[in-house]
Protein backbone atom coordinates (compact mmCIF):
# COMPACT_ATOMS: atom_id res chain seq x y z
CA UNK A 1 0.00 0.00 0.00
CA UNK A 2 1.33 3.41 -0.86
CA UNK A 3 2.13 5.45 2.22
CA UNK A 4 1.42 4.58 5.84
CA UNK A 5 -1.04 5.73 8.45
CA UNK A 6 0.12 8.61 10.61
CA UNK A 7 -1.45 9.82 13.83
CA UNK A 8 -0.40 12.58 16.13
CA UNK A 9 -0.72 12.31 19.87
CA UNK A 10 0.96 12.96 23.20
CA UNK A 11 2.29 10.50 25.72
CA UNK A 12 1.28 10.95 29.36
CA UNK A 13 -0.45 13.92 30.99
CA UNK A 14 1.90 16.92 31.26
CA UNK A 15 1.49 19.73 33.71
CA UNK A 16 -0.47 22.71 32.49
CA UNK A 17 2.62 24.82 31.83
CA UNK A 18 4.44 22.21 29.81
CA UNK A 19 4.76 22.45 26.03
CA UNK A 20 4.05 19.08 24.42
CA UNK A 21 5.40 18.18 20.99
CA UNK A 22 3.14 15.70 19.16
CA UNK A 23 4.65 12.26 18.72
CA UNK A 24 4.21 10.67 15.31
CA UNK A 25 3.03 7.09 15.08
CA UNK A 26 2.80 4.80 12.07
CA UNK A 27 1.75 1.30 11.13
CA UNK A 28 4.48 -0.57 9.29
CA UNK A 29 4.52 -3.88 7.44
CA UNK A 30 6.97 -5.81 5.29
CA UNK A 31 6.59 -8.33 2.51
CA UNK A 32 6.87 -11.95 1.58
CA UNK A 33 9.35 -14.82 1.41
CA UNK A 34 11.94 -14.18 -1.31
CA UNK A 35 14.05 -16.98 -2.74
CA UNK A 36 16.96 -15.14 -4.34
CA UNK A 37 19.83 -16.51 -6.39
CA UNK A 38 20.90 -18.04 -9.70
CA UNK A 39 19.11 -21.27 -10.49
CA UNK A 40 16.37 -20.86 -7.90
CA UNK A 41 13.75 -21.13 -10.67
CA UNK A 42 14.14 -24.90 -10.32
CA UNK A 43 12.19 -24.59 -7.06
CA UNK A 44 8.96 -23.34 -8.61
CA UNK A 45 7.09 -26.68 -8.39
CA UNK A 46 8.05 -27.11 -4.74
CA UNK A 47 7.12 -23.47 -4.07
CA UNK A 48 3.65 -24.08 -5.50
CA UNK A 49 3.13 -27.17 -3.38
CA UNK A 50 4.33 -25.40 -0.24
CA UNK A 51 1.50 -22.85 -0.53
CA UNK A 52 -1.12 -25.37 -1.56
CA UNK A 53 -1.16 -24.76 -5.32
CA UNK A 54 -1.80 -27.94 -7.30
CA UNK A 55 -2.98 -26.51 -10.64
CA UNK A 56 -1.65 -22.98 -11.24
CA UNK A 57 -2.56 -20.61 -14.03
CA UNK A 58 0.75 -19.29 -15.36
CA UNK A 59 0.27 -15.61 -16.29
CA UNK A 60 2.87 -13.92 -18.46
CA UNK A 61 3.45 -11.43 -21.24
CA UNK A 62 2.68 -12.65 -24.79
CA UNK A 63 6.14 -11.52 -25.92
CA UNK A 64 7.78 -13.60 -23.21
CA UNK A 65 5.95 -16.89 -23.61
CA UNK A 66 8.36 -18.38 -26.17
CA UNK A 67 11.52 -17.13 -24.44
CA UNK A 68 13.86 -18.77 -21.96
CA UNK A 69 12.37 -17.42 -18.68
CA UNK A 70 8.87 -18.79 -19.26
CA UNK A 71 10.23 -21.99 -20.76
CA UNK A 72 12.35 -22.46 -17.64
CA UNK A 73 9.28 -22.03 -15.45
CA UNK A 74 7.02 -24.36 -17.41
CA UNK A 75 9.77 -26.99 -17.68
CA UNK A 76 10.34 -26.86 -13.92
CA UNK A 77 6.60 -27.18 -13.30
CA UNK A 78 6.36 -30.14 -15.67
CA UNK A 79 9.43 -31.80 -14.15
CA UNK A 80 7.81 -31.36 -10.75
CA UNK A 81 4.56 -32.89 -12.04
CA UNK A 82 2.56 -29.71 -11.45
CA UNK A 83 -0.30 -29.41 -13.94
CA UNK A 84 -0.65 -25.90 -15.36
CA UNK A 85 -1.96 -23.74 -18.19
CA UNK A 86 -0.61 -20.48 -19.60
CA UNK A 87 -2.49 -17.19 -19.96
CA UNK A 88 -0.95 -14.39 -22.07
CA UNK A 89 -3.84 -12.13 -23.08
CA UNK A 90 -2.62 -8.90 -21.52
CA UNK A 91 -1.24 -5.59 -22.72
CA UNK A 92 2.01 -3.78 -21.78
CA UNK A 93 -0.17 -1.28 -19.87
CA UNK A 94 -2.91 -3.65 -18.66
CA UNK A 95 -6.58 -2.67 -18.76
CA UNK A 96 -9.39 -4.10 -16.67
CA UNK A 97 -10.50 -6.28 -19.60
CA UNK A 98 -7.15 -8.11 -19.36
CA UNK A 99 -7.88 -8.95 -15.73
CA UNK A 100 -11.43 -10.05 -16.58
CA UNK A 101 -10.09 -12.37 -19.30
CA UNK A 102 -7.60 -13.81 -16.82
CA UNK A 103 -10.32 -14.39 -14.23
CA UNK A 104 -12.41 -16.20 -16.85
CA UNK A 105 -9.44 -18.42 -17.76
CA UNK A 106 -8.74 -19.07 -14.08
CA UNK A 107 -12.29 -20.12 -13.31
CA UNK A 108 -12.87 -22.16 -16.46
CA UNK A 109 -9.58 -24.03 -15.96
CA UNK A 110 -10.40 -24.95 -12.37
CA UNK A 111 -7.14 -23.43 -11.12
CA UNK A 112 -6.25 -22.99 -7.47
CA UNK A 113 -3.40 -20.49 -7.66
CA UNK A 114 -1.31 -18.27 -9.91
CA UNK A 115 2.30 -18.31 -11.04
CA UNK A 116 3.00 -14.82 -12.39
CA UNK A 117 6.17 -14.35 -14.41
CA UNK A 118 7.53 -11.28 -16.17
CA UNK A 119 7.73 -7.55 -15.59
CA UNK A 120 5.31 -5.35 -13.72
CA UNK A 121 2.39 -5.91 -16.10
CA UNK A 122 2.06 -9.71 -15.84
CA UNK A 123 2.93 -9.60 -12.15
CA UNK A 124 0.17 -7.05 -11.53
CA UNK A 125 -2.33 -8.94 -13.69
CA UNK A 126 -1.41 -12.19 -11.96
CA UNK A 127 -2.05 -10.71 -8.52
CA UNK A 128 -5.28 -9.08 -9.68
CA UNK A 129 -6.58 -12.31 -11.21
CA UNK A 130 -5.84 -14.20 -7.99
CA UNK A 131 -7.67 -11.48 -6.09
CA UNK A 132 -10.63 -10.89 -8.41
CA UNK A 133 -11.41 -14.60 -8.93
CA UNK A 134 -12.91 -14.48 -5.44
CA UNK A 135 -14.86 -11.22 -5.77
CA UNK A 136 -18.39 -10.27 -6.79
CA UNK A 137 -17.83 -6.50 -6.93
CA UNK A 138 -16.22 -4.71 -9.91
CA UNK A 139 -12.46 -4.30 -9.78
CA UNK A 140 -12.50 -0.53 -9.34
CA UNK A 141 -14.50 -0.85 -6.12
CA UNK A 142 -11.14 -1.80 -4.59
CA UNK A 143 -9.18 1.29 -5.66
CA UNK A 144 -6.55 2.23 -3.09
CA UNK A 145 -8.49 5.04 -1.46
CA UNK A 146 -9.89 5.16 2.06
CA UNK A 147 -10.52 1.58 3.21
CA UNK A 148 -11.98 0.20 -0.01
CA UNK A 149 -10.02 -3.02 0.41
CA UNK A 150 -12.26 -3.95 3.35
CA UNK A 151 -15.11 -4.52 0.87
CA UNK A 152 -13.38 -7.63 -0.53
CA UNK A 153 -14.10 -11.25 0.19
CA UNK A 154 -10.79 -12.28 1.74
CA UNK A 155 -11.00 -16.00 2.48
CA UNK A 156 -11.14 -17.28 -1.13
CA UNK A 157 -8.21 -15.17 -2.43
CA UNK A 158 -5.80 -17.70 -3.93
CA UNK A 159 -2.00 -17.77 -3.48
CA UNK A 160 0.48 -16.31 -5.95
CA UNK A 161 4.07 -17.32 -6.69
CA UNK A 162 5.73 -14.32 -8.34
CA UNK A 163 8.77 -14.55 -10.61
CA UNK A 164 10.21 -11.22 -11.83
CA UNK A 165 12.12 -11.12 -15.12
CA UNK A 166 12.81 -7.39 -14.95
CA UNK A 167 14.38 -5.35 -12.17
CA UNK A 168 12.07 -2.38 -11.82
CA UNK A 169 8.55 -2.37 -10.43
CA UNK A 170 9.08 -4.60 -7.42
CA UNK A 171 5.51 -5.77 -7.97
CA UNK A 172 6.58 -9.21 -6.78
CA UNK A 173 6.68 -7.91 -3.20
CA UNK A 174 3.71 -5.55 -3.49
CA UNK A 175 0.13 -5.72 -2.27
CA UNK A 176 -1.35 -3.76 -5.15
CA UNK A 177 -1.82 -3.93 -8.90
CA UNK A 178 -2.00 -1.09 -11.40
CA UNK A 179 -4.64 -1.32 -14.13
CA UNK A 180 -6.14 1.17 -16.58
CA UNK A 181 -9.81 2.08 -16.24
CA UNK A 182 -10.72 2.22 -19.94
CA UNK A 183 -13.91 4.21 -19.31
CA UNK A 184 -11.98 7.07 -17.72
CA UNK A 185 -8.59 6.49 -19.38
CA UNK A 186 -6.76 6.55 -16.05
CA UNK A 187 -4.43 4.26 -14.16
CA UNK A 188 -5.92 2.88 -10.97
CA UNK A 189 -4.09 1.28 -8.05
CA UNK A 190 -6.09 -1.67 -6.69
CA UNK A 191 -5.00 -2.73 -3.21
CA UNK A 192 -5.58 -5.54 -0.76
CA UNK A 193 -3.16 -7.00 1.83
CA UNK A 194 -3.96 -10.54 0.66
CA UNK A 195 -2.67 -9.72 -2.84
CA UNK A 196 0.87 -10.05 -1.51
CA UNK A 197 2.49 -13.03 -3.27
CA UNK A 198 3.20 -15.91 -0.93
CA UNK A 199 6.60 -16.73 -2.46
CA UNK A 200 8.91 -14.77 -4.75
CA UNK A 201 11.57 -16.51 -6.84
CA UNK A 202 14.14 -13.87 -7.80
CA UNK A 203 16.54 -15.63 -10.17
CA UNK A 204 18.90 -13.18 -11.91
CA UNK A 205 19.54 -15.69 -14.71
CA UNK A 206 16.02 -14.93 -15.96
CA UNK A 207 16.97 -11.26 -16.52
CA UNK A 208 20.19 -11.77 -18.51
CA UNK A 209 18.66 -11.35 -21.96
CA UNK A 210 16.49 -8.35 -21.14
CA UNK A 211 16.98 -5.74 -23.92
CA UNK A 212 19.02 -2.68 -22.96
CA UNK A 213 16.12 -0.24 -23.31
CA UNK A 214 14.04 -2.32 -20.87
CA UNK A 215 17.00 -2.80 -18.54
CA UNK A 216 17.32 0.99 -18.40
CA UNK A 217 13.61 1.79 -18.16
CA UNK A 218 12.89 -0.76 -15.46
CA UNK A 219 16.09 0.04 -13.59
CA UNK A 220 15.26 3.73 -13.42
CA UNK A 221 11.77 2.81 -12.26
CA UNK A 222 13.43 1.05 -9.32
CA UNK A 223 15.46 4.20 -8.69
CA UNK A 224 12.32 6.35 -8.77
CA UNK A 225 10.65 4.12 -6.15
CA UNK A 226 13.61 4.26 -3.79
CA UNK A 227 14.28 7.95 -4.42
CA UNK A 228 10.70 9.13 -3.97
CA UNK A 229 10.41 7.04 -0.81
CA UNK A 230 13.53 8.68 0.63
CA UNK A 231 12.09 12.11 -0.16
CA UNK A 232 8.57 11.42 1.15
CA UNK A 233 7.94 13.24 4.45
CA UNK A 234 6.01 10.33 6.00
CA UNK A 235 7.45 8.75 9.14
CA UNK A 236 8.75 5.28 8.23
CA UNK A 237 12.39 4.95 9.29
CA UNK A 238 12.82 1.34 8.15
CA UNK A 239 11.54 2.05 4.64
CA UNK A 240 13.64 5.22 4.56
CA UNK A 241 16.79 3.22 5.26
CA UNK A 242 15.89 0.61 2.67
CA UNK A 243 15.29 3.38 0.13
CA UNK A 244 18.74 4.83 0.75
CA UNK A 245 20.42 1.48 0.10
CA UNK A 246 18.11 0.80 -2.85
CA UNK A 247 19.26 4.05 -4.47
CA UNK A 248 22.89 3.09 -3.97
CA UNK A 249 22.39 -0.31 -5.56
CA UNK A 250 20.74 1.15 -8.66
CA UNK A 251 23.26 3.94 -9.12
CA UNK A 252 26.17 1.48 -8.86
CA UNK A 253 24.74 -1.47 -10.77
CA UNK A 254 22.44 -0.14 -13.49
CA UNK A 255 25.25 1.27 -15.66
CA UNK A 256 27.02 -2.10 -15.38
CA UNK A 257 23.90 -4.11 -16.22
CA UNK A 258 23.20 -1.88 -19.22
CA UNK A 259 26.76 -2.14 -20.55
CA UNK A 260 27.36 -5.80 -19.61
CA UNK A 261 23.96 -7.53 -19.94
CA UNK A 262 25.30 -10.93 -18.83
CA UNK A 263 26.94 -9.59 -15.67
CA UNK A 264 25.13 -11.83 -13.20
CA UNK A 265 26.24 -9.87 -10.13
CA UNK A 266 24.89 -6.57 -11.47
CA UNK A 267 21.65 -8.23 -12.61
CA UNK A 268 21.19 -9.77 -9.18
CA UNK A 269 21.82 -6.48 -7.39
CA UNK A 270 19.26 -4.80 -9.64
CA UNK A 271 16.66 -7.44 -8.73
CA UNK A 272 17.35 -6.73 -5.07
CA UNK A 273 17.08 -2.96 -5.56
CA UNK A 274 13.75 -3.35 -7.34
CA UNK A 275 12.28 -5.34 -4.45
CA UNK A 276 13.74 -2.83 -2.01
CA UNK A 277 12.05 0.00 -3.89
CA UNK A 278 8.64 -1.62 -3.57
CA UNK A 279 9.20 -2.08 0.15
CA UNK A 280 10.53 1.46 0.52
CA UNK A 281 7.58 3.13 -1.13
CA UNK A 282 5.35 2.09 1.71
CA UNK A 283 6.74 5.38 3.00
CA UNK A 284 5.30 7.17 -0.03
CA UNK A 285 5.84 8.01 -3.67
CA UNK A 286 5.44 11.45 -5.20
CA UNK A 287 5.06 13.62 -8.27
CA UNK A 288 7.17 11.40 -10.54
CA UNK A 289 4.54 8.70 -10.28
CA UNK A 290 1.61 11.10 -10.05
CA UNK A 291 2.58 12.43 -13.49
CA UNK A 292 3.76 9.12 -14.99
CA UNK A 293 0.45 7.38 -14.32
CA UNK A 294 -1.79 9.66 -16.43
CA UNK A 295 0.92 10.10 -19.07
CA UNK A 296 1.13 6.32 -19.43
CA UNK A 297 -2.65 5.98 -19.58
CA UNK A 298 -2.99 8.66 -22.27
CA UNK A 299 0.08 7.96 -24.40
CA UNK A 300 0.90 4.32 -23.63
CA UNK A 301 4.45 5.21 -22.61
CA UNK A 302 6.70 2.80 -20.73
CA UNK A 303 6.11 3.51 -17.05
CA UNK A 304 9.72 3.29 -15.91
CA UNK A 305 11.02 5.37 -18.80
CA UNK A 306 8.36 8.01 -18.08
CA UNK A 307 9.54 8.20 -14.48
CA UNK A 308 13.12 8.50 -15.75
CA UNK A 309 12.23 11.44 -17.98
CA UNK A 310 10.34 13.42 -15.32
CA UNK A 311 12.81 12.58 -12.51
CA UNK A 312 15.15 15.62 -12.64
CA UNK A 313 12.27 18.03 -13.21
CA UNK A 314 10.48 16.77 -10.10
CA UNK A 315 13.70 16.89 -8.06
CA UNK A 316 14.23 20.50 -9.10
CA UNK A 317 10.63 21.45 -8.29
CA UNK A 318 10.91 19.82 -4.86
CA UNK A 319 14.30 21.29 -3.99
CA UNK A 320 13.17 23.59 -1.19
CA UNK A 321 11.65 20.65 0.69
CA UNK A 322 14.20 17.92 -0.04
CA UNK A 323 17.62 19.59 -0.22
CA UNK A 324 18.85 18.39 3.21
CA UNK A 325 17.59 14.87 2.48
CA UNK A 326 19.27 14.75 -0.92
CA UNK A 327 22.52 16.07 0.56
CA UNK A 328 22.54 13.11 2.97
CA UNK A 329 21.62 10.69 0.19
CA UNK A 330 24.38 12.08 -2.04
CA UNK A 331 26.93 11.62 0.71
CA UNK A 332 25.74 8.05 1.31
CA UNK A 333 26.01 7.01 -2.34
CA UNK A 334 29.34 8.79 -2.85
CA UNK A 335 28.26 11.74 -4.99
CA UNK A 336 29.90 15.07 -4.18
CA UNK A 337 28.34 18.50 -4.44
CA UNK A 338 25.19 18.05 -2.38
CA UNK A 339 21.87 18.65 -4.10
CA UNK A 340 23.43 20.22 -7.19
CA UNK A 341 25.87 17.35 -7.55
CA UNK A 342 23.15 14.73 -7.16
CA UNK A 343 20.86 16.41 -9.69
CA UNK A 344 23.74 16.71 -12.16
CA UNK A 345 24.55 13.02 -11.65
CA UNK A 346 20.95 12.03 -12.46
CA UNK A 347 21.01 14.11 -15.64
CA UNK A 348 24.37 12.63 -16.69
CA UNK A 349 23.18 9.10 -15.89
CA UNK A 350 20.09 9.55 -18.06
CA UNK A 351 22.23 10.81 -20.92
CA UNK A 352 24.68 7.91 -20.60
CA UNK A 353 21.79 5.43 -20.65
CA UNK A 354 20.13 7.09 -23.67
CA UNK A 355 17.05 8.21 -21.78
CA UNK A 356 15.06 10.88 -23.67
CA UNK A 357 15.54 14.36 -22.29
CA UNK A 358 11.91 15.39 -22.72
CA UNK A 359 8.41 13.95 -22.67
CA UNK A 360 7.93 15.10 -26.24
CA UNK A 361 10.63 12.61 -27.26
CA UNK A 362 8.48 9.90 -25.64
CA UNK A 363 5.56 10.89 -27.87
CA UNK A 364 3.73 13.01 -25.32
CA UNK A 365 1.70 15.94 -26.66
CA UNK A 366 2.32 19.13 -24.62
CA UNK A 367 -1.25 20.18 -25.44
CA UNK A 368 -2.47 17.45 -23.07
CA UNK A 369 -1.25 19.48 -20.11
CA UNK A 370 -4.72 20.09 -18.73
CA UNK A 371 -5.82 16.46 -18.88
CA UNK A 372 -2.55 15.08 -17.52
CA UNK A 373 -2.33 17.54 -14.65
CA UNK A 374 -5.98 17.21 -13.64
CA UNK A 375 -5.32 13.49 -13.17
CA UNK A 376 -1.94 13.99 -11.51
CA UNK A 377 -3.25 16.14 -8.65
CA UNK A 378 -5.73 13.42 -7.61
CA UNK A 379 -3.39 10.47 -8.18
CA UNK A 380 -2.73 8.64 -4.87
CA UNK A 381 1.02 9.03 -5.38
CA UNK A 382 0.72 12.81 -5.17
CA UNK A 383 -0.01 12.61 -1.46
CA UNK A 384 3.56 11.48 -0.74
CA UNK A 385 5.25 14.36 -2.55
CA UNK A 386 7.17 16.68 -0.18
CA UNK A 387 5.67 19.72 -1.97
CA UNK A 388 1.92 19.97 -2.45
CA UNK A 389 0.96 18.74 -5.92
CA UNK A 390 -1.61 21.34 -6.90
CA UNK A 391 -2.54 22.31 -10.42
CA UNK A 392 0.14 25.02 -10.69
CA UNK A 393 2.87 22.64 -9.51
CA UNK A 394 1.80 19.84 -11.85
CA UNK A 395 1.55 22.12 -14.87
CA UNK A 396 4.93 23.71 -14.19
CA UNK A 397 6.67 20.32 -13.92
CA UNK A 398 4.86 18.86 -16.94
CA UNK A 399 5.75 21.89 -19.07
CA UNK A 400 9.39 21.78 -17.93
CA UNK A 401 9.59 18.05 -18.71
CA UNK A 402 8.10 18.60 -22.15
CA UNK A 403 10.59 21.28 -23.08
CA UNK A 404 13.71 20.28 -21.16
CA UNK A 405 13.91 23.11 -18.62
CA UNK A 406 15.53 22.17 -15.31
CA UNK A 407 15.47 25.15 -12.97
CA UNK A 408 16.69 24.22 -9.52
Amino acid sequence: MIGSRRDAGAVGRPCAAAKVRPVNSATWSYPTEVRFGPGRISEVAEACRSVGIKRPLVITDPGLVALQPVQAVTSALSDGQVDHEIFTRLRPNPVSADVSAGVEAFRSGDHDGVVAIGGGSPLDVGKLVAFMAAQTRPIFDFEDIDDNWTLAHTEPIVPVVAIPTTAGTGSEVGRAGVVIDESANRKVIVYHPAMLPRIVIADPILTLDLPRVLTVGTGLDALSHNLEAVCAPTLHPMSHGIGLEGCRLVLENLPVAAAQPHNLEARGQMLISAAMGAVAFQKGLGAMHALAHPIGALFNTHHGMTNAVVMPYVLAANRRAIEPTIEKLAAYVGISGGFEGFLAHIVELREALDVPETLIELGVDPAAISEVCAAAVVDPSAAGNPVSVDRDYAEAVFDAACHGRIDA
